[in-house]
C-alpha cells in the first residue's frame, strides 16, 4: 500500500537529520495518514479512505465528504476516489 493520500495527493517527503555537530543524514517525513470511514450524503453511503490528518480537517472544514470531492482537482485524487467524485456528480445530475 502506498503511503499517499487519496484526497490530497500528499506523499512522503525528504530531508535531513541535522545533529548537533551539524552532520547531516537523508531521512523521510511520512504523511500522517489514518483510514478512515466518510459517509456520502449524495449516494447515502459510506467509503473507506486512507487520508492525511490534514485532509480529514479539510473534509470536516468544506462541509463533508461530497462538498470537498466537488472543489477536489482531479490530478490530486486517487483512482477510487475519482469515481467516488463522478458518482457523486451523477446523483447530484440527476436529483
Amino acid at each position: 500500500m502506498s503511503r499517499r493520500c487519496e484526497l490530497t495527493g500528499k506523499g512522503p517527503m525528504t530531508g535531513n537529520n541535522v545533529s548537533h555537530a551539524k552532520n547531516r543524514t537523508r531521512r523521510r517525513f511520512l504523511p500522517n495518514l489514518n483510514d478512515v470511514t466518510l459517509q456520502s450524503e449524495a449516494l447515502g453511503r459510506a467509503f473507506k479512505l486512507r487520508i492525511s490528518a490534514h485532509a480529514l480537517r479539510s473534509v470536516d472544514h468544506r462541509g463533508g465528504l461530497d462538498a470537498f470531492l466537488a472543489k477536489a482537482k482531479d490530478a490530486d485524487l486517487s483512482a477510487n476516489a475519482l469515481k467516488i467524485k463522478k458518482d457523486i456528480a451523477k446523483a447530484q445530475a440527476a436529483a
